[in-house]
């Protein structure tokens, strides 16, 4: 059985389950009081899944250029899928060569590759390289409009609504923080072919060289994407991820008044994170916790472990007075299957709520032979005898 790591104290009880299934709360946690003039915010530890921060994070709103993200999203599907290939080349309609804001400066009626109207979003921000995406893709940007807002309600992603491809100011194109940081994790883990695009720190289309916008590119430590966004409505916002000796955090802030307090915000928020709070993997998948007591088996124990990792974020040092305890209905009868749920573990760390995790047996257990089940039911015979004698 695998032993519990050293700075946990341990209580493994045999207990009557009272619940089953994956309980993790995301309620925000603290290690200090924390604010901020963002109009709304979210950071999240991406390993456990832990909110650290949040403030007004359902509300949604206009997000300016920070909505690229879904649009790259959608393209990044569809490379994966094969409907599109880096190297393919669009003609540039004058509606996406005409557009004003931030741009790539495409010209009308050239070709240009996914690759390169790629980079021209992503680190350019480029209003035209996204309606030329968005062109190639569904024929007109409101078409795209439209595959964006089916695609987000596919993947659960509430509180986002789109009316188009580059984020221009629309009463209809709303999204929330939380919204923005699910799409920026998205592409973090489902894309990692293409994530290292918003890392890139500049980009030359037509001999014009653009800088990347995100602030923290080179300035903070481990940061490597993922966009900025700015308009008069929105004021300045931007979506950050950074990684840190494996541990990785998303941010997301909106509604800050200039380029200056947003990178300073971003920077205070993100350093926070790492140094407030750490995040360990307290249990892998598949590893025993627990050798279960069974009954009439032809074992008399079955391994159980958790059905995957657990990880947990607190507060720096909190981890270290954690609890653990695993819990199964038992002696547990056979026949058992490895991988049948029979249990859970439950971390509790002082100040958050505690977190569940079912436990599986990791081995078949056969029934047992006839001297066992013998065996067995004269134990019954006699624990029922006690019992009617009220012994």
């Amino acid at each position: 059985m695998a032993t519990l790591p050293k700075t946990l104290s341990a209580t493994l009880a045999r207990t009557t389950l009272a619940t089953l299934g994956l309980l993790l709360s995301l309620a925000p946690l603290s290690a200090q009081d924390m604010s901020t003039p963002a109009r709304a915010a979210i950071v999240k530890d991406m390993l456990s899944g832990a909110i650290l921060f949040e403030r007004n994070a359902d509300e949604p709103l206009p997000p300016a250029s920070m909505s690229k993200l879904m649009t790259n999203m959608m393209v990044f599907e569809w490379l994966e899928s094969g409907r599109l290939k880096m190297s393919d080349e669009f003609l540039v309609s004058n509606r996406a060569a005409s557009l004003g804001g931030s741009r790539m400066f495409i010209r009308e009626g050239s070709r240009v590759s996914v690759e390169n109207l790629l980079r021209g979003v992503v680190i350019q921000s480029g209003n035209d390289a996204a309606v030329a995406l968005a062109e190639a893709i569904a024929g007109t940007e409101e078409a795209f409009a439209e595959l964006m807002n089916r695609r987000a309600a596919e993947l659960g992603i509430a509180n986002a609504r789109f009316a188009n491809a580059t984020g221009w100011p629309h009463p209809d194109h709303r999204i929330s923080v939380r919204a923005l940081a699910t799409i920026a994790e998205r592409i973090i883990t489902e894309y990692p072919d293409y994530y290292p695009l918003f890392s890139e720190r500049e980009f030359t289309w037509d001999d014009i060289k653009q800088r990347n916008r995100n602030p923290l590119l080179g300035n903070l430590d481990g940061a490597d994407g993922l966009k900025t966004g700015h308009t008069e409505e929105a004021g300045y916002g931007l979506v950050a991820s950074a990684e840190r000796e494996g541990r990785r955090i998303v941010l997301v802030v909106a509604g800050l008044e200039s380029t200056g307090q947003r990178r300073q915000e971003a920077e205070r928020l993100m350093n926070w994170a790492f140094r407030a709070f750490e995040t360990k993997v307290l249990h892998r998948a598949g590893e025993p916790v627990i050798d279960a007591e069974t009954w009439v088996g032809g074992a008399d124990s079955v391994p159980l472990a958790p059905i995957e990792d657990v990880v947990l974020t607190a507060p720096l040092g909190d981890l270290d007075r954690a609890t653990v305890t695993a819990h199964y209905d038992g002696p547990l009868p056979a026949p058992i299957a490895a991988g049948d749920v029979l249990g859970e573990i439950e971390i509790a760390v002082p100040g958050l709520p505690p977190r569940r995790v079912p436990l599986a047996a990791t081995e078949d257990v056969a029934p047992g032979g006839f001297v066992v089940r013998v065996e067995a039911a004269a134990e019954l015979l006699f624990l029922e005898a006690l019992a009617l004698a009220g012994l």
